[in-house]
């Protein structure tokens, strides 16, 4: 049956009817242009359907910011739901004596939607849009491995860049030189502490630092930490690609305007939902942040089962990096780092 907006609002108070927690009003604005947003919604956040001639129903969370495309009556209702909970939730938690804003929301967001259609607490748990099961529950400390790294990299510390390398015999080393570091200091194993007394040229260390970086493996992957590289240098895939390297992420800080970028290719392709490098200024808890059921669903699935396992957790860029951290494996030496002893050199100096 081809979706009308008629045939939208009757499921929807059908819906509405079978429930204690829904009611007519709630069902998102429908229009048939997203040029409608801002006359229908107002301010970006609130949920907009807009409704195509061929049946076509997609989610705006803005102007521009489409989150998912369906012909699906009860993914409609669903996500209906989801955002009608959302408030619902957000309004009890913080009107509750003692819990902050944070504590709960996700658990509470789940528990109706529970109450309202059961496959759907389960659909939403799963972070996903096909019901499947969720990601595999996170058995350790949610701040190891990659997610500490949330709190000091606001001020770009230690580096301003972040990438990371997965493939078939990778070399740390190799990469390090690929993108122009010093032969003879990469060669010979210099520390991260190490870096401050080679240059006498009496220059402020934080001056220097920005001519160094540093690199490793943890797990599968070889992580190089930087700044900037030197002018002209440029690792290009191709160049990856010869050495070996299948997969890389790019995560980068800018400290001015409290902005992460996230960029992530895989065989020579950007796995963006063609949106290209996404800026990650926030991510709102209890909403999945990319494209429902697009190439980055995987991530959406690893956001809410961090978001269920760690309630206590009130940063939601360490939630971020945690959920990254299961669903890539990424990690970062956070002892060697903080002590010094990870592998650096200075990018080789050039004429």
């Amino acid at each position: 049956m081809q979706l009308t907006e008629d045939s939208l609002r009757h499921a929807w108070r059908r819906t509405a009817a079978d429930s204690d927690l829904l009611d007519a009003a709630m069902l998102p604005a429908i229009g048939t242009s997203r040029d409608q947003y801002e006359r229908l919604v107002g301010d970006p956040g609130g949920l907009f359907l807009v409704l195509d001639e061929g049946g076509t129903v997609r989610g705006y969370r803005g102007p521009h910011q489409e989150i998912f495309a369906t012909r699906d009556l009860d993914q409609v209702l669903y996500f209906a739901a989801e955002e009608a909970v959302r408030h619902l939730a957000d309004y009890i938690v913080a009107h509750s004596p003692g819990h902050g804003p944070v504590t709960n929301l996700v658990t509470g967001q789940a528990e109706m939607l529970d109450r309202i259609n059961p496959a759907w607490g389960r659909r939403f748990r799963g972070g996903g849009t096909d019901g499947a099961g969720s990601a595999r529950p996170c058995g350790g400390d949610p701040l190891e491995r990659l997610a500490w790294i949330a709190g000091t990299w606001r001020d770009q510390d230690p580096y301003t860049n972040l990438e990371f390398f997965r493939g078939e015999g990778i070399n740390a080393e190799q990469i390090a030189l690929l993108h122009g570091a010093d032969p003879e200091q990469t060669a010979t194993g210099t520390r991260l502490s190490d870096l401050p007394g080679v240059d006498d040229s009496g220059r402020d260390h934080w001056e220097t630092a920005w001519e160094t970086f540093c690199f490793g493996q943890a797990g599968d992957w070889v992580f190089l930490m930087y700044h900037d590289t030197p002018p002209g240098v440029r690792a290009d895939s191709a160049a990856l690609s010869r050495l070996g390297v299948t997969e890389t992420v790019r995560l980068s800080a800018c400290a001015a305007k409290a902005i992460y970028t996230f960029d992530y290719t895989r065989d020579g392709c950007r796995v963006d939902d063609d949106r290209g490098a996404l800026e990650l200024i926030w991510y709102d808890r209890g909403r999945a942040p990319y494209y429902r059921g697009g190439r980055l669903d995987f991530l959406n699935r690893a956001i809410r089962r961090a978001e269920l396992d760690h309630p206590d957790v009130t940063s939601e860029f360490a939630l971020y990096f945690h959920a990254l951290d299961e669903a890539l494996g990424l990690q970062l030496p956070q002892q060697d780092i903080q002590e010094g002893t990870v592998q650096a050199a200075r990018w080789a100096r050039r004429n």
